[in-house]
């Protein structure tokens, strides 16, 4: 439909646009561009700018309308409801029509949302209101007669959809019949939304992965694409769940329009429930005012990212039924509701370098440097690349046009390149064969079977990486408390600190000169390095950033020594003979024991003061057989009052269970604190797993808390 070239100067304009540069014949322009990305995004399924940016083009095109009305032309894209036709499926009319919704981004939105509403009805009373969540899914209307589903259509164009009965009748949360009789509905048509728990998201990408197919670059893309495929088993697959939102038309047996009979909203919501359809009831709230809508709103949004779905923002609708209908519709969408958004989690910008990070354990980690980005509230100026596979799969290049969110709002993450902006001048992203670190020798990379990260050998077994050091003094290894990453950074560059060695050797009189520092701080981290000293041994070998060598493993090996040094003499077999104790870590625990200059620092550590030796603390605990939790598995969820999570896990320990860390067929006992969450909800549908509350728990052991 469009050629390259085109498409190339959308996207630049699209840019002006958002920058606030001018661009000549302004309103036309901006209808050419609305319209390509309408088309990039419903019927390309690729947008090349995220919805944000979308809804920023889309309101200055509304601002120019408003100041000029004179200037409406009728292909506008606010004077029709987009589409999303597939001349694939045939078409369906809807039984009334399904339209969009008007956009806020702040409290302020809000409020003049509040405001226009009362200014409609001549009325200042406070308006009451239902908030749900706005979930980043696919739309889907739901036909139902006679208490039995009859026809499911995608939104389309609004007025009508694509058929996709067969498909919906897969999703085992879509009923195939409903009791809308036992409240007077003959016929109905019902509003909702088609998403992917994320859970299953990833389970569906690892498992096409595995199969050698393409994986879904996201839940909503794969929800949208699903209900409109030609295969409705492979709609099932992806595991879809449709929530419902909306009652919008019910008649009885004589044809008449029994909506009326509904005082608010939040009963539709509550009807459906009833007979059966998933509804979003976490997020939901029936609101006074505009004010707890806006407290609300800000609340939730922070809660974001611990559900289990996408959400995008929140949509807020005047409750009362009659006030909807006195307020009315625009073409383009209901005055009576309103989409509060999220701040955005995607935005497009440049990859303009990549540099070369080495980790800890000596993986070479490629870093994306990019155009700055504003991007939910923070400036993103790097990305992490994780390895040479995910740079071929993104078939990323230097020039590159790029799609970048916010995992989770905290994670920068590199979606996808934007393969048909480029000029020709990107460059192909050469990954390095020889470690990026100056070794006086080049230190050739290598890649172990079954990784994708390719690793230094001098960096990993060797003693020059800051990134070891940082992760020693670590609340995760040492715990020296107050060291922190900036000290060891600081003391690094000043060269007092070359290996992990050196701090138990530093000079505090020379730390109580530095800038920033006092004899009272570095008395602190004197303590703290002096109390690490003597610190168990499976603490001490789990701080060695030995690759695959973690808490658990140490635990088990440090049970079995006397001294690190027997390590030097230890066979494969004598790691493997351990239970839980596999190959990997068997050969990588060995391999850093024939390092010399690891023997040599650890010589260094011992006659600096640091505990090389089992403690009290390695000996395994000889757990009666008639403990009261001896053989069972367990596992903690929730807010504890009394104890704390780890606390909590070692008396479970002491008494005889397994801690694990997810529910499943192989878990036996759940304790739940406050705010338990989906674990609960999990466990509760095995059947299987024991449910006791924090104090059951306490009262069990017997504890003196």
């Amino acid at each position: 439909m469009y050629k390259a070239s085109e498409e190339k100067e959308f996207y630049k304009d699209s840019k002006h646009f958002l920058n606030n540069q001018p661009i000549a014949s302004s309103y036309d322009r901006l209808i050419e561009i609305l319209t390509y990305h309408e088309w990039r995004y419903a019927v390309k399924n690729d947008p090349v700018i995220s919805d944000f940016e979308y809804d920023k083009l889309f309101d200055a095109l509304k601002e120019i309308e408003n100041n000029n009305p004179l200037l409406i032309r009728p292909d506008s894209p606010t004077q029709r409801i987009a589409s999303d036709l597939n001349p694939d499926f045939p078409s369906v009319k809807h039984l009334t029509s399904m339209l969009s919704l008007g956009n806020s981004y702040n409290a302020e939105d809000l409020i003049d949302f509040d405001k226009s509403i009362k200014k409609l009805i001549k009325e200042e009373k406070d308006i009451i209101y239902n908030v749900e969540p706005k979930f980043d899914g696919g739309s889907i209307a739901l036909v139902y007669e006679n208490d039995f589903l009859i026809k499911a259509a995608t939104r389309g164009n609004g007025v009508e959809g694509e058929d996709i009965t067969p498909n919906a009748k897969s999703l085992k949360s879509v009923p195939l019949k409903a009791a809308f009789s036992k409240y007077g509905i003959t016929k109905a048509e019902l509003r909702g939304e088609a998403i992917i728990p994320l859970k299953i998201f990833k389970k569906v990408n690892k498992e096409r992965e595995t199969e050698g197919l393409k994986i879904f670059a996201n839940p909503r893309n794969a929800a949208t694409g699903g209900l409109r495929t030609k295969d409705a088993n492979e709609t099932s697959n992806r595991g879809i769940e449709i929530f419902m939102f909306q009652l919008s038309y019910a008649e009885d047996n004589d044809g008449n329009n029994v909506l009326s009979s509904f005082i608010n909203h939040s009963d539709h919501l509550e009807l459906l429930s009833d007979i059966g359809f998933k509804v979003p009831i976490d997020g939901q709230l029936v609101a006074n005012n505009i004010d707890e809508v806006v407290k609300f709103v800000s609340k939730f949004e922070s809660k974001r990212d611990s559900l289990d779905y996408e959400i995008d923002g929140m949509v807020v609708k005047v409750n009362d039924l009659k006030v909807q209908d006195r307020v009315g519709s625009t073409q383009h969408h209901p005055r009576w509701a309103i989409a509060y958004k999220f701040k955005a989690k995607q935005a497009t910008t440049t990859l303009l370098d990549v540099e070369y990070q080495i980790g800890k354990v000596g993986s070479v980690t490629p870093v994306a440097k990019v155009e700055p980005v504003f991007l939910a509230g923070v400036t993103i100026s790097s990305i992490s690349l994780h390895n040479e596979d995910f740079i071929k799969q993104k078939d990323l290049r230097i020039g590159d046009k790029v799609l970048v969110e916010r995992a989770g709002d905290v994670i920068p993450y590199i979606v996808k390149s934007l393969a048909d902006l480029r000029t020709g001048d990107e460059k192909r992203i050469q990954f390095p064969k020889y470690c990026p670190r100056d070794h006086g020798d080049k230190s050739k990379l290598i890649q172990y079977a079954d990784e994708a990260a390719w690793r230094c050998p001098i960096c990993q077994f060797g003693r020059d990486n800051i990134q070891k050091i940082i992760f020693h003094v670590s609340k995760a290894a040492m715990d020296i408390d107050g060291f922190g990453k900036s000290n060891v950074e600081r003391f690094y560059e000043l060269g007092w600190v070359n290996d992990i060695s050196d701090i138990y050797n530093l000079d505090y009189e020379k730390i109580m000169a530095l800038d920033g520092f006092g004899e009272k701080s570095a008395l602190k981290i004197q303590a703290a390095v002096e109390k690490a000293k003597s610190n168990s041994l499976q603490k001490f070998l789990s701080s060695l950033s030995i690759h695959h060598l973690g808490k658990k493993a140490s635990k088990l090996i440090a049970q079995e020594i006397n001294h690190v040094y027997d390590l030097q003499s230890w066979t494969i077999e004598d790691f493997t003979n351990i239970k839980d104790i596999g190959p990997v870590v068997a050969e990588n625990v060995k391999a850093w024991f024939e390092f010399p200059g690891n023997l040599e620092m650890l010589q260094r550590l011992e006659e600096r003061g640091v505990n090389l030796k089992q403690t009290e603390e390695d000996i395994p605990k000889q757990i009666r057989e008639d403990a009261p939790l001896s053989g069972k598995s367990i596992l903690f969820t929730g807010s504890l009052q009394n104890l704390n999570r780890k606390e909590a896990q070692e008396i479970a320990e002491m008494n005889g269970a397994k801690n694990i860390s997810g529910v499943s067929k192989k878990l036996d006992i759940l304790v739940v604190g406050e705010k338990a969450g989906s674990k609960l909800t999990k466990a509760q549908a095995l059947g299987t797993v024991k449910i006791m509350t924090e104090q059951e728990f306490i009262d069990l052991l017997k504890l003196d808390v």
